[in-house]
């Protein structure tokens, strides 16, 4: 079946009788795939079904499917003629795992993060009416991300519109976990109402058998605001905001599906159509832990274990373990993160001190300020996030916690370069936005016992202050250093003469590597380990340009705003004649492969920087 998909709009071919067949193959194909490569196959296994009826119903590349986070995309990339792509997924060079426009002018908008899809939808739509164009805009979301504030002020404004927009609402009670609070409750509630359709008919149908009025009587009924439906769905949210609510609908149901959208894209103004979907549907290791096979390594197909060993200690189980343990002995630590305990190591917090965690659903900007909030009440709270996540709260870190130099801690995971997800999951820019608010101290530890100080640090430090670590295994290179930290204090490593290298967190490693290639080549060659990004150690900086005529600084961060130019900048502003050479990511937007591809392709592996810097000083 897969053979007769070549290119978008070929499933319009197959006889709809055949779709359920061609569903059963494009998930043997995810499965034998994904256990290849890695990616997102829990979220793609259960959207498969409702992609094959998005791709029967609407015609791209006219009509726009625009996915929310856009992990799910496997199937809706295989119907628009890319399934070749796949044997090179999320590698250097090959097929994204997420929406690209520059990928195919199937995908209409790039996305990675969550809640983001109707406003990008609203948009095409006003554009589409602005241009008097005729097509349809489908708007796909999940129930984990329609927790983000953002989807609520699109439902605003969607629910204005007199033109035809469609928001499928692909609703499988996770997010990358379990989905929490008020509207996941509300769904579960429309969820369980599976009588809702049969009582309805069995109330007109009594209703109806009243002599002379019934008849009457339902029509009255159906002609008002509270209607049969409003009497037995809570809330009605959708409707009551103006949008007409359709569903709920069996997701794995493709017939159900196509009917009810074909339905939908001939309604004027917005429609929600609420799709019931299975993380992980069709195989069952997925099934049983969507959470694991959200983002999956290579795996056994026949187990679903990965092929890979996960033996090694990573920096999220070090701060998990460190944060557990300070929590036993400070009863005012409590946990937030937004929508992933297991990710940011938060599990075992959250085990054993159920009442001192907060997940709070994908709202990172209301996880910020609720911190703020904690902490003007007098607890200590940590928030851990992914870099890229934590950019979404900018001003709430700026205005709710900073100007009030309120004691919240921010762990900061997966910063700098994070792999196969690329562009959108990329930790490049905490340094320079983290270190342009005033208050703020920022943190990177050079190994795994330097990343359990900084946490214990952080307790004890009275203000904003963030610690970025990267993703993966925690380097044990360098023995723990015996001496506590000092507020802004760096750590000289190795003192030499001739060039200085300052390096911050997973660049120390680096340095290393770099240091061994200059000193091979005969150079005197001294190591600093940063540690402290703001506030800078000025006593090191002045001492170092007095004994050394390069300053070269490493760091797994854009250059812009980021250590080196505060470096430079320092020097500058003091008068200090030092030459500095900046290694940073530069300023674009790093593509998707592997960390060692990567920092190769971008000039921050040890080879480059050492020819770089051998070339500068001669």
């Amino acid at each position: 079946m897969l053979d007769k998909i070549t290119r978008e709009n070929d499933i319009k071919d197959i006889p709809q009788v055949e779709l359920p067949l061609l569903a059963d193959e494009i998930r043997e194909f995810l499965v034998e795939r994904v256990s290849k490569t890695g990616g997102h196959l829990a979220s793609n296994m259960g959207a498969v079904d409702l992609t094959i009826a998005l791709h029967r119903v609407f015609d791209l590349p006219q009509d726009k499917l625009v996915w929310d986070v856009g992990h799910q995309c496997y199937t809706h990339k295989i119907l628009s003629g890319r399934k070749e792509g796949f044997d090179n997924l999320r590698v250097e060079g090959g097929m994204s795992g997420f929406p690209k426009r520059t990928e195919s002018n199937c995908d209409a908008f790039d996305t990675g993060h969550s809640s983001t899809s109707i406003s990008a939808g609203l948009g095409y739509v006003k554009a589409r009416d602005l241009k008097d164009e005729d097509h349809h805009v489908v708007a796909i979301i999940g129930d984990g991300s329609l927790t983000g504030g953002m989807a609520y002020e699109a439902l605003n404004n969607a629910a204005e519109l007199d033109k035809n927009f469609v928001i499928v609402l692909n609703d499988n009670n996770m997010s990358i976990s379990k989905n929490v609070g008020g509207m996941s409750k509300y769904l579960n509630s429309i969820r369980t109402a599976q009588g809702y359709k049969g009582l309805k008919t069995n109330v007109e149908t009594v209703l109806s058998k009243i002599p002379y009025a019934g008849k009457k009587v339902v029509n009255v009924i159906k002609k008002t605001k509270g209607s049969i439906k409003q009497w037995f769905i809570p809330g009605m949210l959708f409707e009551n905001m103006g949008i007409t609510y359709v569903g709920p609908i069996d997701g794995h149901d493709i017939n159900a599906m196509v009917s009810n959208l074909e339905k939908a894209k001939r309604m004027n103004g917005a429609v929600l159509v609420h799709v019931l979907t299975e993380k992980g549907h069709g195989y069952e290791p997925a099934v049983k832990h969507p959470s694991r096979f959200h983002g999956m390594v290579p795996f056994d197909v026949k187990t679903g274990i990965p092929l890979k060993g996960t033996s090694e200690v990573s920096y999220t189980d070090v701060f998990s373990g460190t944060i557990t343990d300070l929590g036993k002995s400070n009863k005012q630590i409590v946990a937030i993160t937004a929508a992933m305990p297991e990710g940011t190591g938060l599990k075992s917090f959250s085990e054993t001190f159920p009442k001192r965690f907060f997940d709070v659903g994908i709202a990172e900007e209301h996880a910020v300020t609720f911190a703020a909030g904690l902490a003007a009440g007098g607890m200590l709270p940590v928030v851990a996030m992914y870099s890229s996540f934590l950019q979404r709260a900018f001003d709430q870190m700026m205005h709710d916690v900073c100007m009030q130099n309120l004691h919240v801690v921010f762990a900061v995971d997966r910063a700098g370069l994070v792999g196969s997800d690329g562009e959108t999951h990329h930790g490049g820019f905490d340094l320079s936005y983290l270190t342009m608010m005033p208050n703020m101290v920022v943190m990177a530890p050079k190994n795994k016992w330097e990343l359990a100080k900084m946490i214990r640090f952080a307790m004890e430090h009275d203000g904003p202050i963030a610690i970025r670590y990267p993703r993966g295994e925690a380097y044990e290179g360098l023995k723990e250093c015996q001496k506590a930290l000092e507020l802004g204090k760096a750590e000289i490593i190795t003192q030499e003469s001739e060039l200085a290298l300052l390096a911050v967190g997973s660049m120390v490693k680096v340095a290393e590597k770099v240091r061994a290639i200059l000193k091979e080549q005969g150079k005197q060659v001294s190591l600093v380990n940063a540690r402290f990004v703001k506030p800078l150690d000025e006593a090191m900086l002045d001492e170092v340009a007095k004994t050394h005529k390069l300053v070269v600084t490493l760091e797994e961060n854009v250059k812009s705003g980021g250590f080196g130019e505060r470096v430079a900048s320092y020097y500058e502003e003091n008068n200090i004649d030092t030459r500095v050479c900046i290694c940073a990511m530069p300023d674009s937007f790093v593509t998707h492969g592997s960390n060692e591809y990567l920092l190769k392709e971008i000039g921050l592996d040890a080879e480059a920087i050492a020819k770089r810097v051998f070339a500068k000083d001669v």
